[in-house]
């Protein structure tokens, strides 16, 4: 796990699916080297983890704080300084997520 300092938390599960990827990538993308959001969700987002190595490889760490089973918090810090790869085969490309 990377030290990092939380810029932000955002607890997404209140949050409608659509909004939920914009808001963290968004979130993601003021963050400075040696910053950190932290994300609360009530399961594994894995899929958004492989959307982070799609759109910002080399740029972020992932790490468990919580594994469930009904809570999940995540440490998710920018190692690198760099900006996002949009990809039109996406969902997250032009950041409009197909929730």
């Amino acid at each position: 796990m990377t030290t990092a300092t939380f810029a932000t938390r955002i607890d997404v599960r209140q949050i409608p699916p659509r909004d939920r990827h914009p808001l963290i990538f968004s979130n993601f993308d003021l963050l400075r080297v040696g910053e950190a959001i932290e994300l609360v969700n009530d399961h594994d987002p894995r899929p958004l983890r492989g959307q982070f190595e799609d759109r910002t490889p080399g740029q972020f760490d992932w790490s468990y704080l919580e594994a469930g089973p009904a809570l999940w918090r995540i440490q998710i810090a920018r190692t690198a300084a760099g900006t996002a790869k949009a990809r039109e085969d996406s969902c997250c490309s032009g950041g409009a997520c197909c929730g």
